[in-house]
C-alpha cells in the first residue's frame, strides 16, 4: 500500500462510483453526532475517533475493506485517513467533506438498530439470528447463546451471503456496536436486511430480568442479569423488603417495588464483588432503605456491618447471617425463615466459588471447604439462592436454584479436605475482566463513574471453578 497524504482524497463523483460498485467499502462519518443525524452519506457510520477507538476499533477493522472518511471540512477526516494508513488500513477522505456531497442522503441513526430488552423479546419468541461480528477468539470468550459467529472481515466476501439464514431476522452483535454496524452495511450491499444491537454486548449485560420464584408467605423474585449469569433477589413480607446483591441498573428493583407496592426498607451485599458493580449503596441512597455489609471486609463508606449470627428482621421474616468466607474472606450467605439460603458466590446450582479472587488461594480453599460443610448440614430440603448461575445451569420455571440435597451430590464437595483443596488449587481458570477496578469500585476507593458500568462489567462470567 504506497498511500501518502497527497494521494489520499477522493471526488463526490468517485465516492459515489465506489458505493454503485459494492465493493468492500466503509464510509466512516466523523462529524458530531447531532450533524450526523441530521443528515449523511446513505450507508455511512458515525465514528468517534479518539484514543478508545484507536486502541480497539481500528485494529478490527478488515484489511481489505477500503474506508472514506467523511467531516466538514475535509480537514479532521484527511488528518484520520493519514493515522489510520499507519494502522496498515487502506484509508481515504471525502475531498471538500461532507457539503461537498450531493447523492443520496438519509437521517437519523445508523441503519437498523434493536435495543438489548427487544432483543431478549425476539429471543424468547425465537424469530432472531444473532450474528457476532467478533474474532473467533473473541467470540469463545463469552457470547450470547444461539449466536452465529461470522468475523467482520468475512463479510466483505460474497460468500457470506451463503452462511445467513434466510428465514429469520438478523441482529449483528459485537462489543459496543460499532463493528456490527459495518456489517449492516456490507450486508445491504448484498440486499440483506439487519439489524444492530445498540451499544453491543455491554448494553446486553445490562438487562435485568425479574423472575419469581415464591410468593407464600414470603415472596422472592429472582433478578437475573442475563447476558453476565448474575442473579440479585428480592425478599418481600408484609409490604417491606430486602434487597441482596443488588446489580446495575438500579431503577429496575425501584420500579419493581412501586408496581408491586411495597417498600424497600433494607439493602445487602453478601460480599465484595470482583465482576459486577453493586449498586447497593446507591439503591440504599435512592430507597432510603438501611445498607448492611460485611464487618469481615473493608469498605471506605458508612453502612451496618453484621457478621455470622446477626439477624435482620424485614417485615414477619428473618434473615440469618452466616459467615462463610472463601471467595472471599468476608463471604456471608443469609438463610431466610429457615427455608432459603441465599449463597453469594460460595456455592452455585452446578458449581462452588472461586478462592483466588483476592491472590490467597491456598488459604481462602480451606475456608472454602469449610463454609460449604456448613452449608451442606442445613435442612436438605432449603433453597440454595446462589449469586450467579453458569452458562449450562439448569432452570425450573425459569429461575435459577437448587436444593440442599442436590447440591451435596455436586462433584468435589464429598471428598476429604485436603482431596478438595489440592483439586481447587489445580484448578486455575481466568479472572474476570476488570475484575480489581471493579472491588475498588465497590470498596469505595475508586470514584463510580456510571457510564462506565457497561465497560467494566462485559466480559464472561469467571466467580465460580469447574466442580468436576
Amino acid at each position: 500500500m504506497n498511500q501518502t497524504i497527497e494521494n489520499l482524497g477522493i471526488t463526490a463523483t468517485q465516492l459515489a462510483a465506489k458505493i454503485y460498485e459494492n465493493g468492500p467499502l466503509i464510509l466512516f462519518d466523523l462529524r458530531n453526532i447531532d450533524e450526523f443525524e441530521k443528515s449523511h452519506i446513505a450507508g455511512s457510520v458515525h465514528a468517534v475517533c479518539d484514543v478508545r477507538a484507536k486502541e480497539t476499533i481500528m485494529p478490527k477493522i478488515p484489511k481489505k475493506a477500503e474506508i472514506i472518511l467523511i467531516s466538514d471540512p475535509d480537514e479532521f477526516a484527511k488528518n484520520t485517513a493519514q493515522m489510520m494508513i499507519s494502522f496498515g488500513l487502506n484509508a481515504n477522505y471525502l475531498i471538500g467533506g461532507f457539503s461537498n456531497w450531493v447523492g443520496q442522503t438519509s437521517s437519523g441513526k445508523t441503519g437498523k438498530t434493536v435495543t438489548a430488552d427487544e432483543l431478549l423479546q425476539e429471543i424468547q419468541e425465537d424469530n432472531v439470528q444473532l450474528i457476532d461480528v467478533r474474532n473467533k477468539d473473541e467470540f469463545s470468550e463469552f457470547k450470547i447463546p444461539n449466536s452465529l459467529n461470522i468475523p467482520l472481515d468475512e463479510f466483505f466476501d460474497s460468500n457470506v451471503i451463503e452462511k445467513i439464514p434466510k428465514d429469520k431476522q438478523i441482529v449483528t452483535v459485537c462489543p459496543r456496536g460499532h463493528r456490527a454496524m459495518i456489517a449492516n452495511f456490507a450486508l445491504s450491499k448484498f440486499g440483506i436486511e439487519s439489524k444492530t444491537l445498540v451499544g453491543g454486548l455491554a448494553q446486553w449485560n445490562q438487562i435485568l430480568k425479574p423472575v419469581p420464584i415464591v410468593n407464600d408467605p414470603v415472596k422472592i423474585i429472582q433478578m437475573q442479569k442475563v447476558g453476565k449469569g448474575c442473579l440479585s433477589y428480592i425478599a418481600e413480607s408484609k409490604g417491606e423488603a430486602i434487597v441482596v446483591d443488588p446489580l446495575y441498573p438500579l431503577e429496575k428493583y425501584i420500579e419493581i417495588a412501586k408496581e408491586q407496592g411495597f417498600e424497600i426498607s433494607k439493602v445487602v451485599d453478601t460480599h465484595q464483588h470482583a465482576d459486577h458493580v453493586s449498586s447497593a449503596r446507591e439503591l440504599a441512597k435512592r430507597t432510603g432503605a438501611e445498607l448492611y455489609l460485611s464487618k469481615y471486609e473493608g469498605y471506605d463508606y458508612p453502612a451496618n456491618l453484621i457478621g455470622g449470627e446477626d439477624q435482620i428482621k424485614f417485615g414477619d421474616s428473618t434473615l440469618d447471617v452466616i459467615h462463610t468466607p472463601g471467595h472471599t474472606p468476608g463471604s456471608l450467605s443469609f438463610l431466610i425463615d429457615n427455608r432459603f439460603v441465599l449463597t453469594g458466590d460460595i456455592l452455585f446450582v452446578e458449581s462452588i466459588g472461586r478462592p483466588d479472587l483476592r491472590d490467597k488461594a491456598e488459604s481462602f480453599t480451606g475456608e472454602l471447604y469449610d463454609s460449604l460443610q456448613k452449608l451442606l448440614a442445613l435442612p436438605h430440603n432449603v433453597l440454595v439462592l446462589p449469586a450467579h448461575r453458569g452458562e449450562n445451569a439448569p432452570s425450573r420455571n425459569g429461575a435459577f436454584y437448587s436444593t440442599i440435597h442436590q447440591a451435596s451430590h455436586l462433584p468435589l464437595l464429598d471428598d476429604p479436605k485436603e482431596e478438595f483443596v489440592a483439586k481447587i488449587a489445580a484448578n486455575v481458570i481466568p479472572r474476570p475482566m476488570n475484575y480489581q477496578k471493579i472491588i475498588q469500585v465497590n470498596k469505595g476507593a475508586l470514584e463510580l463513574i456510571s457510564e462506565e458500568i457497561p465497560d467494566m462489567e462485559m466480559g464472561p462470567n469467571r466467580c465460580a471453578v469447574n466442580a468436576t
